[in-house]
């Protein structure tokens, strides 16, 4: 079984949590801006999604390769990181179907946000927080275990999911602070949806601790891959091309890409 020191798992729970936190400062920017320059929202969400793609596919996955192979060779080391980066995409895109993520961000100024009642848009509010406080368990589980395995790959990931929750909180804001005008209610809920992400990560690492081994992080890593390209895809990118008016989209995504490449090329020294 693998086992990990005090430090280590204070430190990948601690970096998880501070990610989680960035879906409150959404709700932060609702209060006091109306909304965030769209160009640099573009900009930051494409950077956070090459940042995930680029992680996921040159180092997280190397890293199921790694430990599916120490346990049964190479070439089946290979397959069966293959096979759990596959099962990782079929997972989040159930969850994705089961409980829809909402992709547009709300913005109270606009004349058919404002056409519904309060009460609606409340509602509204409140599924949105409860659709992204699902999609944030696999977020922080894959934020924590990458940082647990190798810091050097958890920080690029966890600034990337920090970027990603940032309009998330904005999208959970946005109509429950229009419909009550109550910030602690307002901060409150898009707390507690941050605060899933590291939920996600004590239990998936009480739930696989005992079972710690180099065949189970070579699931856990392929698995964190599938999921974090899927979001990229799903999620970061179509967004950040919504709120493009030019090459915003494609300039933060080759930043992001560069960024954690040359970072992982610095720790590596």
């Amino acid at each position: 079984m693998v086992t990990f020191s005090f430090s280590n798992l204070f430190i990948a729970f601690a970096i998880t949590f501070a990610a989680g936190l960035a879906t409150v400062l959404g709700s932060v920017l609702v209060f006091f801006s109306k909304t965030p320059s769209p160009r640099v929202l573009a900009f930051g969400l494409a950077f956070a999604g090459g940042a995930m793609v680029y992680v996921s596919l040159t180092e997280i996955f190397n890293k199921s390769v790694a430990a599916f192979s120490e346990s049964y060779g190479g070439k089946s080391g290979l397959i069966l990181a293959t096979i759990t980066f596959l099962c990782g995409l079929l997972l989040v895109m159930m969850i994705d179907r089961l409980v829809p993520n909402p992709h547009e961000t709300l913005d109270p100024d606009d004349p058919e946000f404002q056409k519904h009642s309060r009460s609606y848009i409340n509602r509204v509010g409140i599924m949105a927080a409860f659709a992204i406080t699902a999609h944030n368990f696999p977020e922080g589980l894959a934020t924590f275990f990458a940082t647990l395995e190798n810091a050097a790959v958890g920080l690029p990931l966890a600034f990337a999911i920090a970027v990603h929750n940032i309009p998330e909180g904005i999208s959970i804001a946005a109509p429950v602070y229009f419909a009550t005008r109550n910030k602690a209610v307002t901060v409150g809920l898009c707390l507690l949806s941050g605060m899933a992400e590291p939920l996600g990560a004590l239990l998936g690492y009480l739930i696989l601790k005992p079972f710690l081994s180099p065949a189970v992080f070579g699931t856990v890593f392929g698995l964190i891959a599938g999921i974090m390209v899927f979001l990229a895809l799903d999620e970061l990118l179509p967004a950040a091309k919504r709120y493009a008016k030019g090459h915003e989209t494609v300039y933060g995504l080759v930043s992001g890409m560069t960024v954690i490449a040359l970072s992982l090329v610095l720790f590596a020294w």
